[in-house]
């Protein structure tokens, strides 16, 4: 029978034997696949969202035609997506300290 890491290790690319280890990876401002471009992207996506919530509370709130259930979905939206990004903060700066610490 085989065990999940098994599974897992079988779908993994094959390395070449003359293999150093190295990765390479995309540092900020090299391509639209780097990693800060991906968390600027995310930042612009969490407040488009909490601006568009904002946007509907204040129709909502001056009289237009604005139905309730697509202001609580907004700020719920809103609200999720910046719960998920202090969460990708949170695991961010957990990751940094775990750099650090492996180097001391």
């Amino acid at each position: 029978m085989q065990t999940r890491l098994d599974l897992l290790t079988r779908s993994l690319p094959a390395f070449p034997g003359a293999d150093s280890g190295a990765i390479q990876v995309p540092v900020v401002g090299e391509g639209d696949d780097s990693f800060g471009s991906t968390l600027t992207r995310a930042l612009n996506e969490v407040s488009d969202v909490r601006d568009r919530s904002t946007d509907l509370t204040t129709r909502f709130a001056n009289g237009e035609n604005v139905e309730l259930h697509q202001v609580m979905a907004a700020t719920e939206e809103a609200g999720l997506a910046l719960d998920m990004l202090v969460e990708l903060r949170n695991k961010v700066v957990e990751a940094y300290r775990g750099l650090i610490n492996m180097q001391s």
